[in-house]
């Protein structure tokens, strides 16, 4: 349980990590993004410095004399540009970028420039002109953008878990409330479930859904009890008359002994049928509340008790019995369930011990465990249903732990089977 999450935060986690993915690529887009349009805006702009310039000087109407001197004179003030005689012939205008040492930076940085050589008219001459301009750097600019981009992914991201947990305990509310009251379902105590009214459409159809399961379930439980109940109590008077019927007939002193032999084999599952109608009369009156009766019992005294009634069983078996009642507990329940469950698990530990066993029975931290030695451990997860280790071959009726299980269901009692060192243990803890 500790590794589980709850439905939102596995929706919310590949959400996140799908936002980081976009967020690490729109860097490098970012990057070229901002460089085409940094390089679109100083290439127009240097065309324009590079219009300027040529007009500046046509409009000087500067003589030919004076203008080779005016054109040097340009070319040692100007940082970002150089005019030149074109000797030969016009050449296509030449736009690139260069990375260089600033001459008017006291730093020894290498910066990035813009270049620009264009053909230009002065007095109706050919020129070359070379404009430079200086480029911020844009990793910087990139950089500045990719720290705010994530400052506000993490805002994001942060908010979305914030809003997830908060929106999470309204909105699924609901859905907790109906898991509350499946939890606390018990078909055993024919209490129905009434869910709270939602308006979200979802949860209410899931409720109704589940409504109707739980009164169908409701209504053929009680179908099936009621069956086995008046069942087994219709059993109860052809079964003894069946008894009564097989005493006399062996008790006649005119039958053959083969009708004897046949008639011992009758008696066998006859007593098992019986007993199993028995217990299953026992195992409705539990279901139904009929014991509803509570007294104040000593645990110690009645496992006693209980053992003393089974002495001769114990001895026809020759079985060893080993006692450490350590503790004194008084419990307040029915006298008769209780009774019932610590007979049985006696019973269970005699009939399917072997020959010459061992029984160990120990009472110490609010726990009574029963151990018998045996061969081959049994399915822990079938040990308590009903008839699973039931045969016949014997009168037993597998509904022994079947009516131990339930009893401590009743009272909220836990009980455990475990086999070490070929012996069988079922502990109780009240």
């Amino acid at each position: 349980m500790g590794s589980m999450k709850n439905l939102l935060q596995k929706q919310l986690k590949p959400l996140t990590v799908f936002a980081f993915i976009v967020f690490a690529l729109s860097i490098p887009t970012y990057f070229l993004l901002v460089n085409w349009i940094w390089l679109k805006e100083l290439d127009e702009n240097n065309k324009l410095i590079a219009q300027r310039i040529e007009n500046e000087f046509n409009e000087q109407h500067i003589s030919e004399e004076k203008l080779a001197g005016s054109i040097a004179f340009w070319n040692d003030i100007q940082s970002v540009g150089k005019i030149e005689p074109v000797l030969k012939t016009f050449r296509k205008d030449s736009v690139y970028t260069i990375r260089k040492q600033n001459r008017y930076s006291k730093q020894e940085d290498i910066d990035q420039f813009r270049i620009l050589i264009t053909n230009v008219k002065i007095n109706n001459g050919n020129f070359t002109l070379t404009i430079e301009t200086n480029m911020e750097e844009n990793e910087e600019t990139v950089a500045y953008i990719a720290i705010v981009t994530l400052l506000f992914f993490l805002i994001l991201v942060v908010g979305f878990w914030v809003l997830n947990k908060r929106l999470s305990q309204k909105l699924w509310q609901p859905f907790r409330n109906t898991l509350e009251k499946l939890k606390s379902f018990d078909l055993t105590t024919q209490q129905t479930v009434s869910f709270d009214k939602t308006d979200i459409e979802e949860f209410e159809e899931l409720n109704q859904s589940l409504q109707k399961l739980i009164d169908k379930n409701i209504s053929v439980y009680n179908q099936q009890k009621t069956f086995i109940e008046n069942a087994s109590h219709e059993l109860q008077t052809p079964l003894a008359v069946l008894k009564s019927k097989m005493d006399l007939l062996l008790q006649n002193k005119n039958i053959t002994n083969e009708q004897s032999e046949i008639l011992s084999a009758i008696e066998l599952p006859l007593a098992r049928m019986t007993r199993i109608n028995k217990n299953l009369l026992l195992l409705a009156k539990i279901e139904n509340n009929q014991f509803a009766d509570k007294e104040n019992i000593e645990v110690t005294e009645l496992i006693n008790e209980t053992l003393e009634l089974l002495t001769d069983y114990i001895s026809a078996k020759q079985i060893t019995v080993n006692k450490n009642l350590a503790e004194t507990l008084t419990l307040t329940c029915n006298k008769t369930l209780l009774e019932i469950l610590i007979s049985n698990l006696f019973i269970n530990a005699i009939v399917h011990n072997v020959e010459n066993g061992k029984i160990n029975i120990d009472f110490s931290a609010k726990t009574l465990t029963v151990s018998n030695t045996g061969k081959t451990a049994l399915d822990n997860k079938k040990i308590f249903d009903r008839f699973s280790v039931s045969s016949s071959k014997t009168a037993n009726s597998g509904l022994g732990l079947a009516i131990v299980k339930e009893i401590c269901n009743r009272y909220g009692w836990h009980i455990n089977y475990s086999f070490e060192n070929n012996f069988h243990s079922f502990s109780v803890q009240f």
